[in-house]
C-alpha cells in the first residue's frame, strides 16, 4: 500500500522542472494545488550551507542519522563534517548527485524500498516538509517507527499554520514548466502529534526558529 502510495509522487520529483531546478540551483519553483494556490518551494536555500534553522537540527541529531528526502544533501554533508554517519536518500538522481559531490553518502531510492541499517538510525529526519511525502503522514510515520532504533528520535518540519490537509499538487517552474501531478501533506504541529501518537511516536518537544516550526519525537 505504501509502495503504491509514494510511486506517482517519485515520478514527479524525477522529471523537470524539479530536476531542473536543482541542476543550477535556482528556482522559482512551486507546488500548485488543483484550485491555483502556490506554494514557493525555497531551492536556492535547499542548495546553500544549513542556516541557523538548520543548526537547531543538527544540534538535535544523534547517533547515525538517516534523511528523507535529503534533496542536494546540505545537511547530510553537514552531518557527516561533525561527525555523524549519515546517510540521505531521495528519488531524485540530480539530488543525489549533488549530495555526493558535496561530500555526503545518499542513495536513490524512495522511503519506503528497502534501506540500509533499518530499525538502527538514531535520528531520522523529516525537513522542508517532507512529512509530505506519499500524501499520507500515518504511513510514513509507522514506515519511521521501522527504520529508527529504540529510544530514537523522528525530527519533523511542520507548516507554520495549524493545517492539516492531503492535497494533489504538481511542480512547476512559473515559466510554463511542469511536473505530473501527485498528492502531498500539509501539517502543523498540532495535526502532526496527533498522527505520531496514532503511529505510537511521543511528542517531546516544540519549537520554532526563523520562521520555521520543528517537532521531536521520540520512540
Amino acid at each position: 500500500m505504501t509502495a503504491q502510495l509514494a510511486e506517482p509522487a517519485t515520478r514527479a520529483w524525477q522529471a523537470d522542472p524539479y530536476a531542473a531546478a536543482l541542476r543550477t540551483g535556482q528556482g522559482p519553483l512551486f507546488l500548485r494545488r488543483r484550485d491555483g494556490w502556490l506554494l514557493p518551494l525555497e531551492v536556492e536555500r535547499w542548495c546553500a550551507e544549513p542556516d541557523s534553522a538548520d543548526d537547531t537540527v543538527l544540534a538535535r541529531c544523534t547517533g547515525p542519522v538517516l534523511d528523507i528526502g535529503c534533496g542536494p544533501g546540505r545537511l547530510v554533508t553537514a552531518l557527516a563534517r561533525l561527525g555523524h554517519t549519515a546517510l540521505g536518500v531521495d528519488v531524485t538522481p540530480e539530488a543525489v548527485a549533488r549530495t555526493v559531490r558535496a561530500g555526503g553518502s545518499a542513495l536513490c531510492r524512495s522511503v519506503f524500498d528497502p534501506l540500509p541499517r533499518e530499525g538502527r538510525w538514531g535520528t531520522v529526519l523529516l525537513i522542508d516538509g517532507n512529512i509530505g511525502i506519499g500524501g499520507d503522514p500515518a504511513a510514513l510515520l509507522l514506515r519511521a517507527v521501522e527504520l529508527t532504533a529504540p529510544g530514537g528520535s523522528l525530527l519533523v518540519e511542520v507548516a507554520t499554520t495549524d493545517v492539516d490537509e492531503r492535497v494533489e499538487v504538481h511542480v512547476e517552474d512559473g515559466d510554463g514548466g511542469r511536473g505530473a501531478s501527485f498528492w502531498w501533506a500539509r501539517l502543523g504541529a498540532r495535526a502532526l502529534c496527533a498522527e505520531a501518537r496514532a503511529a505510537d511516536w511521543t511528542p517531546y518537544e516544540t519549537w520554532q526558529t526563523a520562521g520555521r516550526h520543528f517537532v521531536h519525537l521520540t520512540r
